[in-house]
């Protein structure tokens, strides 16, 4: 396949983030797009851009549809005894799903230079968020460290494994790894000790 060919005529360059006037082109389009699935799902909410977040306005929701928006259910249909008190580390269903569609639709048949990832929140939720598997994390850690033995993060978000992935690249945690294990939709992230390879 050729690579995408610029107004010019020549190859598209590549670069990691798309122009800023691409870039603010592409939040509204986001925002349009999300503002009509919500109203779709007879949900009749204001998104507004804030930086690289497309945040879904609290005040214009009902309780009923926020806590729709923010509802956590289990990756598996049911939930064994060790994962039945896990309800604060489960991620939000349909916020997380709605993300990914923004993700995977708005960028699709784009050229490369011109993607860039959306991230979808209601009412802070995405750094409260951040802040537990931050919490998590320091808690596998020590785990791990005082163990020996590997521990499995309860049902995470593809997107949720991936930050905490990128969380222990610190070099803090140099004498950790993580691994993911499993298929979706029971796919979990592993830390152990670096050394402690098969």
């Amino acid at each position: 396949m050729s690579r995408p060919k610029s107004s010019t005529g020549s190859a598209a360059k590549k670069s990691d983030s798309p122009s800023k006037s691409t870039f603010v082109a592409n939040q509204e389009r986001a925002k349009q797009w999300l503002q009509q699935v919500l109203m779709a799902m007879g949900i009749a909410a204001e998104v507004r851009v804030v930086g690289e977040v497309l945040e879904i306005e609290a005040a214009s929701l009902t309780s009923d549809q926020k806590q729709l928006l923010l509802s956590k259910v289990s990756a598996s249909p049911l939930p064994s005894s060790k994962e039945a008190g896990l309800e604060e580390e489960r991620s939000p269903v349909v916020l997380d799903a709605l993300q990914y569609l923004a993700n995977t639709l708005l960028n699709l048949n784009l050229p490369e230079d011109q993607q860039q990832p959306y991230i979808l929140d209601l009412d802070g939720y995405r750094q409260r968020r951040l802040q537990e598997l931050k919490a998590l994390v320091a808690a596998a850690v020590e785990k791990v460290r005082a163990g020996g033995r590997e521990y499995e993060f309860p049902d995470l978000s593809a997107a949720e494994r991936r930050q905490i992935h990128t969380l222990l690249k610190d070099p803090a945690y140099a004498d950790l790894e993580t691994f993911s294990r499993g298929k979706e939709p029971d796919r979990r992230l592993v830390i152990r000790r670096a050394s402690s390879r098969p």
